[in-house]
């Protein structure tokens, strides 16, 4: 080959190459335009997407309550969005909440794939929270709510056991002798046995290690699951396979799964069929009578998850949302003021308070309400799926879109609240003083997928925000910045920001 004809041959290879290079983008392009084609008219409005990555980068993944309210006031209650290749929809204002969660239950009752969830499922079973809907929830639902009361909810022995753990609460608060000291993890054990004497048929000492060190993985693993990186691998799932700081994720799954494992070992060595302890006693007594039925939810490799659900959704949620009502006592000293006349004068100083008080005690059950709404523990909810095509405020939606009840716009919602962003338990008064709840006040969401723990989450809110507040007064600390309720850590559930207060018993 002589010299000179290197540079036409080069020259020749790039022209390829360029043909080559085009070629695959167009290609591309055209195929990532008929994954995001909708076949439905009348889909919602919404703002466009780049190629591949669809409205990803224009949604802040570390505070999504926060741009889906911005998005909500410039597109409207129903707004379509796309990360990735997954079709999302974002139902905004309480019409628009109802319409789908209640009046179409049903229409909304499923729940997508979470690829950072896939190991563990397929190892330990979806448990009542994640599952998909069909036969299999509606039976794990149904042997749910049935164990939460047999085993107390909505009885006079879970109401003692409450009573019984603010008593180690308070306990835990005298330890600090008034010191500065943050709240959260007091609360979080006081919360967590409850739901560990339903699940486990037993509570843990606040200073036992193991279960100090598994609280601690499980609030972890709550933020990194909501967080940036829990979003974002859901939205790609190929990021779960790549090495990186999302594995500290996958991690704390096999240690919360370990620590599980141990205890329902533990509760087979000892299980007796005539003698049902806790939730985990009953799971080995319905399948040891389904094992026979090829269409049986009570499997052997299924219960750790079932126990991973319950146990996580009915302690993170109630901590955080005690948390918010601490820090708001702090913050507002004449309404806490207001909250010990209201106790003394109903409970006074002798006796532990009932659940039966919280009836003459509005005041006092206003201020809780008011902590849920504003403390906003669950903006956005947990995803749902259409189960089947629907429609919602004249919007067309195919089956197996994923929709983001967001939550936030109910309880913020300018046209029902007086003052939506101030801390103001007038909100659930009317003008004689009376105790009155609001339509738009869902922060347990709605319909099928509605929290199934809610009876028992109000019940220890009340006992144990109103047993905190007889036995002490809080305030801040000295020479310490003031907290702020406008800033806030979202996860899988909106909490404040740490924050340290004293207790001065009254």
């Amino acid at each position: 080959m002589e010299f000179s004809a290197l540079p036409l041959l080069l020259f020749k290879l790039f022209d390829r190459f360029t043909a080559l290079a085009v070629f695959c983008t167009v290609f591309c392009l055209v195929f990532d335009f008929m994954k995001r084609r909708k076949t439905c008219g009348n889909y919602p409005p919404g703002p466009r997407g780049l190629p591949f990555v669809g409205n990803i980068l224009q949604v802040d993944l570390s505070n999504p309550h926060l741009s889906f309210a911005k998005l909500w006031k410039k597109y409207g209650d129903v707004v379509s969005l796309e990360f990735g290749w997954t079709n999302l929809v974002v139902l905004s204002g309480y019409k628009t909440l109802k319409e789908a969660l209640v009046k179409k239950s049903e229409d909304f009752a499923d729940r997508p794939s979470f690829p950072i969830y896939e190991k563990f499922f397929r190892q330990h079973g979806e448990g009542i929270v994640f599952a998909k809907y069909g036969d299999w929830w509606k039976q794990q639902r149904k042997f749910s709510l049935l164990t939460l009361k047999n085993f107390g909810l909505r009885k006079k022995s879970l109401e003692l056991q409450i009573v019984e753990e603010a008593e180690f609460l308070i306990q835990g608060f005298e330890s600090e002798q008034g010191r500065p000291f943050d709240p959260h993890f007091h609360l979080t054990y006081a919360t967590s046995n409850i739901i560990c004497s339903i699940v486990f048929g037993e509570r843990f000492e606040y200073n036992d290690k193991k279960f100090r060190r598994y609280l601690h993985i499980l609030e972890e693993s709550f933020v990194l699951e909501g967080g940036f990186w829990g979003q974002l691998m859901n939205a790609f799932p190929f990021l779960c396979y790549l090495p990186g700081p999302q594995n500290k994720l996958f991690q704390n799954q096999d240690k919360i799964s370990q620590f599980l494992q141990e205890i329902i070992m533990s509760h087979k060595e000892t299980w007796d069929p005539n003698c049902t302890r806790d939730f985990i006693d009953a799971f080995l007594t319905q399948q040891e009578k389904t094992k026979n039925d090829p269409n049986t939810s009570f499997l052997e490799g299924k219960m750790i998850g079932a126990v991973a659900g319950l146990f996580s959704a009915g302690t993170e949620t109630t901590s955080t949302t005690l948390s918010w009502g601490l820090l708001f006592m702090v913050l507002h000293p004449d309404v806490q003021s207001r909250v010990h006349e209201e106790i003394d004068r109903v409970i006074g100083k002798g006796r532990r308070p009932r659940l039966e008080d919280r009836e003459e005690m509005p005041f006092t059950n206003a201020v809780i309400h008011e902590t849920q709404r504003l403390g906003n523990v669950g903006p956005i909810s947990l995803p749902h799926e259409t189960y089947r095509d629907t429609t919602v405020m004249g919007y067309t939606i195919q089956k197996g879109t994923m929709i983001i009840p967001n939550i936030s716009s109910a309880l913020f919602d300018e046209d029902i609240w007086l003052t939506p962003h101030q801390f103001n338990p007038g909100h659930f008064l009317d003008s004689d003083g009376k105790f009155v709840r609001p339509e738009a006040f869902i922060p347990f969401s709605a319909g099928h997928r509605a929290c199934l723990g809610e009876q028992l989450a109000k019940t220890e809110l009340f006992i144990f925000f109103t047993s905190m507040l007889q036995r002490f007064t809080l305030f801040l600390p000295e020479n310490e910045p003031r907290p702020s309720y406008k800033e806030a850590r979202f996860g899988i559930t909106l909490c404040p920001l740490p924050y340290r207060l004293c207790v001065k018993a009254r």
